[in-house]
């Protein structure tokens, strides 16, 4: 199982508990010293001392001078304040009484009940220390020895970056710290060294650990990360023991192995580079398993033992204000390997590349995608890999008419080993005006123009015979004029705002050849609330909508005091009989089209309800059933996610029926702890859709944990059950203990 860098992996001694002597971690009643005031006069010498007191005594004979009431002193940005210092000025020794605090150039704070110093104010010592770090955190001790170059060496000590008051500024014992014999502050490395130490969580007491360190600043150094652990059914208990290497501030290595009690080890590496342009990582895992086939024909229990693993690469770059470039790689060896350690739940990867440049009028984009699958019964060899998309637009504003001109050119080549291959080149332009009447109707004006080419092969490799268009050059011409008006009103409802606007829109195109190219990119067309206004209700630019409509609609809204309600319903009716490209079932298929709508609802930041649906324009049969509803605070809620998609569509892969319900929950108890859940179920069958395997009732995986969660460290303990085998990726329960220190190196 993957796991972040913070987890639990030495939480099976922290049963061991015991007590634990440190000394105390809150704020001394005393505030650290001020800043130097600036100064007209002259400036002085770096090595002279600067120092304010309410009364001062000299003593000749000893040559000592005694400063009481309010002392301060400064020299080469090092601050002291007390109540009482004794100066002995033959033997540089200083000695400071009484609420004493020291601050360093970094900004670190040292009090204690008194503090032995040379006339420098750098080295010395100190009784009952206290470090309040500038970056956050702080050490307690019962005495310190602070050296010329700014370390600190502390015995019997006690460190924590937790706070150490509530939020009614009461104190309060930190959720964890770790106590030493020895601990040793380097401001210049930002990290804090111990010996014979101790880590506390929550009351429990580890064994005595080995020599460590912990940052408390931005370095990169090398050393160990937080391990992880976990069970799994398949692989049995995991370690994960990451280690850092710094190869430089800006850049670094982790090397993170992966020990199992039932699977040989598996490597992790990953390396990230932050340069003046931007920044890029790239992780890698590998091992030897036992795995399935390819799983292209079908469900599989058949493995092999073979080599396995995935490459996860990430890159972005601003080469300038106006170009970027960005990409991400995303390779595996077999199709359960991400499942199998649960490093990822997809089913196809992506790999891709953009060049892009964007001003205030314009962009530019030049890219390219790989796809490699992962689903069951899909061959790799009819994946598409697109390269190159070229993709130029320009906006033109305060144009024809006052209106607002967008030109574009877009090219795309579409190549697969065992499948259609296919060239595309287009050129439009689009003109918008928008105009608000005397009556405050808004009316909105468009004529769209767009010229195709493409050049195809291996159609007959497709086996959907409307997705293929072809062989061959084929041209298109496309062109379009609509108009659209929307009259909204304004009153009063129940001591609120409702608001009302019918809409009403006409399109009028030509006939367009759309069977003879090839459709890549606009095959999941579905009617529903986002696209029944739009030009062109087929996402993407391979088919295009060539019926006359009218479409009417309507949105409400209504705005009370803690109550938002919004509302959106319209249908289309086609102008033309002729016949239509759009699948049965899809809404658009008839004259009339079905019935689409959306609801939200509001109350506060306690209910938040969605529902998009679509009804049957013959019978209002309900064909999309769409609900997202939370009730509760962010720390008490219940969410709900049910869809059910009911279209009769047969024979095309991208459209198929399906039902699903996916919950959650958490239930907050005491003041830091929670209980959280959460399931996703299948309700499909096959009279749904006659390629599910599912029976009605099939839960793909729910999660179950207990969570402590404060202002300082996160605690979970998870058991989640995944119902599915997926070859050599078998159903079963995996357990994962996580502990993630928040403020440790911030």
């Amino acid at each position: 199982m993957r796991r972040l860098d913070l987890l639990a992996g030495g939480a099976i001694w922290l049963s061991m508990a015991g007590p634990a002597a440190a000394q105390t971690l809150q704020d001394r009643p005393v505030a650290p010293p001020a800043p130097a005031i600036e100064s007209t006069a002259a400036p002085v010498a770096a090595d002279q001392v600067q120092f304010s007191a309410g009364t001062l005594e000299y003593d000749y004979n000893a040559d000592i001078v005694t400063a009481a009431g309010a002392v301060r002193m400064t020299r080469e940005g090092d601050r002291l304040r007390a109540d009482k210092v004794e100066w002995n000025r033959k033997t540089g020794r200083v000695v400071a009484t009484g609420n004493v605090a020291v601050t360093n150039p970094q900004g670190d704070v040292a009090y204690g009940d008194s503090i032995e110093l040379t006339d420098s104010l750098k080295d010395g010592v100190v009784d009952n220390i206290l470090v309040v770090l500038e970056r956050g955190g702080r050490i307690a001790a019962v005495r310190g020895t602070r050296q010329q170059d700014g370390t600190v060496l502390l015995d019997r000590a006690a460190f924590s970056q937790c706070p150490v008051t509530d939020s009614d500024g009461c104190p309060k014992e930190p959720s964890w710290k770790i106590t030493a014999v020895k601990v040793t502050y380097r401001p210049d490395r930002e990290r804090v060294y111990f010996d014979q130490a101790r880590f506390h969580l929550l009351g429990l007491t580890s064994p005595a650990l080995p020599r460590f360190s912990v940052p408390v600043g931005e370095a990169n150094d090398t050393g160990l990360l937080t391990p992880g652990i976990g069970i799994t059914r398949l692989n049995g208990v995991e370690l994960v023991l990451p280690i850092n290497i710094a190869l430089g501030q800006d850049r670094s290595l982790i090397v993170a192995p992966h020990l199992f009690s039932s699977e040989l080890p598996m490597l992790e590496m990953r390396y990230a580079q932050v340069t003046q342009l931007g920044a890029f990582s790239l992780t890698g895992y590998a091992t030897s398993s036992r795995r399935s086939g390819d799983l292209s024909g079908g469900f599989t229990t058949e493995t092999e033992r073979a080599l396995r693993g995935y490459l996860d690469g990430k890159a972005r770059f601003q080469l300038d204000p106006n170009w970027s470039l960005s990409g991400s790689l995303r390779m595996v060896t077999d199709r359960t390997f991400l499942r199998r350690y649960d490093i990822s739940r997809e089913d196809r990867l992506r790999t891709h590349v953009a060049l892009e440049r964007i001003d205030a009028d314009s962009y530019l984009s030049i890219a390219g995608w790989a796809v490699q699958t992962l689903r069951v019964g899909e061959r790799q060899g009819m994946q598409p890999v697109a390269l190159p998309e070229i993709d130029y637009r320009r906006r033109f504003t305060d144009a024809l008419l006052g209106g607002t001109i967008q030109v574009q050119a877009n090219t795309l080549a579409i190549g697969r080993r065992a499948g259609q291959d296919t060239q595309r080149a287009f050129v439009s332009a689009r003109w918008d005006w928008r105009g608000i009447t005397t009556l405050g109707q808004e009316v909105l004006l468009t004529a769209f123009g767009r010229g195709d080419a493409y050049n195809t092969s291996g159609s007959a490799a497709t086996t959907i015979a409307s997705y293929r268009g072809l062989d061959g050059f084929q041209t298109r011409a496309i062109g379009a004029l609509a108009a659209e008006v929307r009259w909204p009103f304004v009153g009063q409802l129940l001591g609120g705002f409702q608001r009302f606007a019918p809409r009403l829109q006409i399109v009028a195109t030509p006939p367009t050849r759309n069977l003879a190219v090839p459709n890549e990119d606009a095959r999941a067309v579905d009617l529903e609330d986002s696209n029944l206004f739009a030009l062109n209700r087929f996402p993407g630019y391979d088919r295009w909508e060539d019926s006359s409509r009218v479409t009417y609609g309507a949105d409400w809204s209504l705005d009370l005091t803690g109550i938002a309600v919004s509302a959106t319903v319209g249908q289309s009716y086609r102008l033309n009989d002729r016949p239509t490209i759009l699948p049965s079932g899809t809404g658009l298929s008839d004259r009339f089209s079905d019935i689409v709508g959306r609801t939200n609802v509001r109350i506060g930041e306690f209910v938040t309800f969605t529902h998009r649906y679509r009804l049957d324009k013959d019978n209002l049969a309900v064909r999309r059933n769409e609900i997202d509803a939370t009730v509760g605070s962010r720390r008490t809620y219940a969410t709900v996610g049910y869809l059910r998609l009911n279209r009769n569509i047969q024979g095309l892969e991208d459209l198929q029926d399906r039902e699903e319900v996916r919950a959650g929950g958490r239930l907050a108890f005491a003041r830091y702890w929670s209980v959280w859940g959460s399931a996703m179920i299948d309700l499909t069958d096959r009279a749904e859709d006659p390629l599910s395997q599912s029976d009605g009732f099939t839960p793909i995986r729910h999660r179950v944990g207990v969570a402590y969660e404060d202002d300082c460290i996160d605690l979970g303990l998870t058991w989640r059950r995944d119902y599915q085998s997926t070859g050599d990726a078998r159903a079963g329960n995996s357990y994962l203990l996580t502990l993630s220190l928040k403020n440790l190196g911030r």
